[in-house]
C-alpha cells in the first residue's frame, strides 16, 4: 500500500492508529525505513541525556525464533492437560506475519537524582516517536506488552544488561488497507482542570 501523506503533525498524532500484524500486507519494509524509525526514537526528551531506549530488531528467520520463544514462555509444557495448541500457534505465527519486530528495552541507570519512572517513561516517548513517524511514512505498527514482556526470561532473550527492563515488542508492516480513522471516547475539556489564581 502506497504511503498516505498527512497535511500535519497533528493530524499524524489524531490518525496514527494501532494496527495488529493480522492486517500487515505481509511486505518487507526496507532497512533504510526501519532505521528511520529507530533515529527518530533517538531523540525522544531524556532526563540528563541517559537516553534510556534500548532496541532489538527481528527480522528475517528471526522472528520465527522470537514466536516460537513467546510461545513456549506462555505455554512451556506441550504435555500439560491445558495445553492450548491454538494459542501456542498462534503467539508462534504473530511475529512472521510482520516485517520487523523491535523488542523494547530500558536501561537503567544508577542515578539517584533520575527515578526509574522518568527513565519508563522516556523509552515510552522514544516509542511514540517510531509509531508516529511509522504511521506519517504510511507503516502500521502495535505495541504488544502483556505478562510475558516484562519477564526476566524475556530481557535475557533480548540480550539486555542485567538490572535492564525489557517493555514488550513493536511489530511493524504495511498496512493491508488504510488503517481505521482515529476517536476518543471523550474530548480533552473532561481530562483538564484549570486554574487562573
Amino acid at each position: 500500500m502506497k504511503p498516505f501523506p498527512h497535511s500535519s503533525l497533528e493530524e499524524t498524532i489524531h490518525q496514527r492508529r494501532t494496527v495488529k500484524p493480522r492486517d500487515f500486507s505481509g511486505e518487507t519494509i526496507p532497512q533504510a525505513e526501519i532505521q528511520a524509525l529507530l533515529e527518530a526514537a533517538n531523540w525522544a526528551p531524556t532526563h540528563g541525556y541517559t537516553e534510556p531506549w534500548r532496541f532489538v530488531v527481528f527480522t528475517g528467520s528471526a522472528l520465527a525464533r522470537l514466536g516460537t520463544f513467546l510461545a513456549q514462555q506462555d505455554q512451556p509444557d506441550p504435555a500439560a492437560d491445558n495445553f492450548n495448541a491454538v494459542r501456542y500457534q498462534k503467539l508462534a505465527s504473530r511475529p512472521t506475519q510482520a516485517s520487523h519486530v523491535i523488542g523494547i528495552g530500558a536501561h537503567l541507570g544508577e542515578n539517584p537524582k533520575i527515578p526509574e519512572q522518568e527513565e519508563l517513561s522516556a523509552v515510552a516517548m522514544a516509542v511514540q516517536n517510531i509509531w508516529l513517524t511509522a504511521h506519517a511514512r504510511g507503516l502500521a505498527g502495535y505495541w504488544s506488552s502483556g505478562a510475558l514482556a516484562y519477564t526476566e526470561a524475556t530481557r535475557r532473550f533480548l540480550g539486555l544488561a542485567e538490572g535492564d527492563r525489557s517493555l514488550g515488542f513493536f511489530y511493524l508492516g504495511y498496512p493491508a488497507k488504510e488503517p481505521p480513522r482515529g476517536r476518543r471516547l471523550s474530548g480533552i475539556d473532561d481530562k483538564v482542570t484549570w486554574h487562573y489564581e
